[in-house]
Formats: structure tokens, sequence, C-alpha cells
């Protein structure tokens, strides 16, 4: 029997008729939700602070995303053009590509002459080219792609000197998808103030501002009420069109989500209504997701309800939120109804399902739920994957279980799911806890052999617990590993007392 579990409801579709009975009250209060509207101390951050109940945890990003723009409704003007780039390398004019590429070449070595005495547009001009949409989009890709602390001043009027340069040619007018380019440059190299000149310059030519547009604009705002006077333009500009979505309030509500402004997702709802648009699954998934995130359960399943009285069916992202918020509230049963609820109305539960409810059992602290429902989805023919198996492998090193964990670890790789680095992090750890520092350095190397390269957390991991163990020396060894392979140079200096020879 799964510990929390009771006896079932006459109906799994209950569940959704009353919505509130899906957390306890302590959840509902808060007090098991996530809080504060920022990502919990669940997930991994390159600030290498990897102590704490839930460190080493896959971040609920990674888990509870919403879906993607339909990949076969990108690219074009809404897009910065890289679908498009990928693609063209496939395309059978194999030789107009590479010819293609010798062009890109031959500008970005007279753009990076630029200055006194030699002047790039002319010599752009003398070259006799025709300007295409691959050719501009080549080109910006190569600066972005180029951008370093070195060229971050430079690269950005270089880009837009190009820019102008292609814009003022006979036969060729800029896309959304170009302006995005140049914009992303400007974005990595700081530069607000251009990048807010180009869009009003966008607004003048009559181009459509897309939701990579806006998605750039606002990842550059820092402040709050710069963030909120931006939506509140993007709501009232008729040039706002994204396609893959209803409208364009869903597509400001799901970069709001990417960038984890969950507040200012509550705010954007309401506009949105106090504007008379009907929401959608997808509006309700992304305002549900946000108050979960916020603590306010309450509204959770009052969002739930209401959901079900417009008449709209939850679909898999919907059923994803609600069986990790079961999982984390410890509703085992509650969970075991929805999956068989879910089945009954022809939405089988994947792989993706079964992983939310194992990481909030895991979370709530129930390993025997966490088996049964990894053994259940075996059963029913559903292959866990890698972030499934790392789960399963956090939630036993966290209950200090690592004979179990290690048999997942091998279990996994004798059924071909190679390791990510979330899950070499976990292993490290639990290999530490327990004292095995041999096992825990070897384990580093094991990793760049399998091909999965380190993040700086794994090796902040291993070093701080190296140090706390006083095994100073091997500390410095993993640091000098870490520094030899050229990687997270400008981290170096995080590692208080270490001296590079």
């Amino acid at each position: 029997m799964i510990r929390g579990a009771r006896q079932a409801s006459p109906g799994a579709a209950r569940l959704f008729r009353h919505s509130r009975r899906l957390c306890s009250n302590r959840s509902r209060n808060g007090v098991e939700g996530p809080g504060t509207g920022k990502q919990d101390a669940d997930g991994i951050h390159e600030r290498g602070g990897e102590e704490g109940p839930h460190a080493g945890r896959i971040p609920p990003e990674v888990l509870l995303g919403m879906p993607p723009p339909p990949p076969g409704q990108r690219g074009g003007d809404d897009d910065d053009g890289e679908n498009l780039r990928f693609a063209s390398r496939y395309r059978s004019r194999r030789k107009y590509f590479e010819e293609l590429s010798l062009e890109v070449d031959r500008i970005v070595k007279i753009l990076l002459q630029d200055g006194p005495g030699f002047s790039a547009r002319q010599a752009l001009d003398e070259m006799n080219l025709r300007v295409s949409n691959e050719l501009v989009r080549e080109v910006l890709s190569r600066i972005v792609v180029s951008v370093d602390s070195v060229n971050r001043e430079r690269f950005p009027r270089l880009a837009y000197k190009f820019f102008l340069w292609a814009g003022q040619q006979e036969g060729y007018h800029h896309s959304t998808g170009m302006y995005n380019l140049v914009m992303k440059v400007f974005a990595q190299c700081g530069e607000v103030k251009a990048m807010w000149r180009l869009l009003e310059e966008m607004t003048e030519n009559g181009l459509s501002i897309s939701a990579r547009t806006f998605h750039l604009l606002i990842c550059t705002c820092g402040q709050a009420g710069l963030r909120r006077r931006l939506v509140e333009r993007f709501i009232k500009s008729s040039s706002f069109n994204y396609r893959p979505f209803r409208n364009s309030f869903n597509a400001i509500l799901h970069t709001l989500l990417t960038i984890e402004q969950y507040s200012l997702i509550e705010w954007v709802h309401q506009k949105m209504l106090m504007e008379g648009h009907s929401p959608d699954v997808l509006t309700y998934n992304i305002v549900m997701r946000a108050k979960y995130m916020l603590g306010k359960l309450d509204q959770f399943h009052r969002l739930l309800d209401e959901m079900g009285k417009n008449g709209l069916t939850p679909d898999l992202h919907t059923y994803n939120i609600l069986l990790h918020v079961l999982g984390k509230g410890d509703k085992p049963l509650a969970a075991l109804n929805l999956l068989n609820y879910m089945s009954d109305v022809g939405c089988v539960p994947s792989v993706l399902h079964f992983t939310n409810l194992i990481d909030g059992l895991s979370r709530a602290g129930n390993l025997e739920a966490c088996k049964y429902f990894f053994d259940e989805m075996m059963k029913k023919g559903c292959e866990p994957d890698v972030v499934c198996y790392t789960v399963m492998i956090t939630g036993y090193v966290a209950a200090a279980e690592l004979e179990e964990a290690q048999k997942l670890f091998d279990d996994m790789l004798v059924r071909g799911k190679l390791p990510n680095v979330y899950t070499y992090n976990t292993m490290i750890r639990g290999l530490c806890i327990v004292g095995e520092f041999d096992k825990a350095c070897s384990m580093l190397k094991d990793m760049d052999l399998r091909g999965c390269t380190p993040n700086f957390s794994v090796y902040s991991t291993l070093v701080c617990r190296l140090r706390n163990a006083g095994k100073d020396a091997e500390a410095n060894n993993v640091i000098k590993y870490m520094a030899n392979k050229g990687q997270y140079l400008h981290l170096l200096s995080r590692f208080g007392g270490y001296r590079r020879c």
C-alpha cells in the first residue's frame, strides 16, 4: 500500500468537480508551495550553491515548461532565422551555400577592418553583391555568435553598419527576423536604447512585431516598472502578432513564463480579461502555473474550476501541472485516480506525466510512492528517460539511500540512457556525502568520456564537498582540471584561496 493512500473516491472525474481536494489545507496556504515567485531552492544554479534540502534537483522550469511554438509555424518573420539557417545546410543547392559562406567570410573581414582610413561601406559596394535574406541572416548570425567581452562595444556598431547598408540595396527589404537578429547583438552587448530605436523603426516601416522581438526586449529590461510599460505597449500595439498562439496575450504570457515573471503574468491576465479576451487552455495553463509558483494554491484551484465551467478540456500540460501539485502535496491516491481518469478520457499518461508526479512525491519525501509509480510506469510499457531516472536518483540521494541511487544509475546505463549533467551532479554529491571522494572524482572524468560537459555546479559541488572534508589538495586538483580544460575561467575567483600556477 502506498503511504498516504486512502479508500478511493467513487469516480476519478470528481478530481475535477472538486478540485480543491487536490492539495491539503497546508498546501493551499502556501506552506508546501514554491512560495516566492522566484525559482525555489530546488534548481541548480551557476552560483555554485549546491547546499540545501533540494540541492541538485532538476529545476521546475525543466519539468513543467509550457509547449514551445509549433515547429511548422515558426520561421519567416517570426523568429531570428536560426531554424532556416539550420535547414539550409541540408538543401540540394550545396554549391550555392558554399559560395554564400565565402561571401560571408569576405563581408565579415571587411567589417572588421572598418575604421579611420578604411570605409567598410565603400568596400562592400565594390563587391557588387546580390543582397538576399540568406546573406544578411548569415552575416548577422556570424556576428551574434562572435560577441564576447573584448568586442562587445565594437560589434553592435559593425552589425548596425552592415544592417543599414544592406537595407539600402536594390531589391532587398529587411524582415522582422533580420531586425530581431540585430536586436540580439544589441541585447548581448547591453545596448538597450538602440534596441528601442530599432523597435520604433520597425513600427514606422509597418513590420509586424513578433514574440521574439518582445522576448529580446523584456529580457534586457531589469526594472519591474520598465517591464510593465513594455508589456502595456505590446498589448496596445496593433502590429504585435504571433501566429502560433491564439492572440498576442498568449504570446506575452508565454514569454513571461520563460523568464519567471509570475507576478507580471497575473497582471497581464487581468488586462486580458478587462479587454474582453476569453482565455483558452494555454492561457489557463500558464496562469495556473504562475499561481502555483507564487504559492497561491486557492487561486490555482479556482482557475481549475473556472476552466471546467467554461467548457475547456484540460490538455496534457494541464494534467502535467496537476500531477506535480498532487505529488508535492503527498497525495498519491488522488494522483493514481487522476492517472486512471486521464486514460479513461483518452489522454494516455506519458513519461513526462509520471516524471512530474514522481518529482513532486520525491520532494514530499514519499520514496515508497515514487518507487510504486516508477514501477507502474514500466508495467504500462512507458520507458523511463534520463530525466525520470535523474528524478528518482535525486530522491534516493536526498534520503541518503546511495545504494538504491547507484542501482538506478547502473540500470539507466544498461538501458542505453546517457546520464546528463544533473544526473552526474546528483551522483557526485551522493558519493561525497558517504565519503566516496575517489569515486566522485572519477565520475567527473567519466562525464567527459561519455561526452557530457560538466557545468559549474558540478565542479562547485565537488570542490565544496572536498574542502569541507579537509581535502584541499584534491579540491585544488579539481579546479586545475577545470582550468586546464578552459572551462569557467571567469568563475575561478569564486573558489576562494585558489591560485593558478
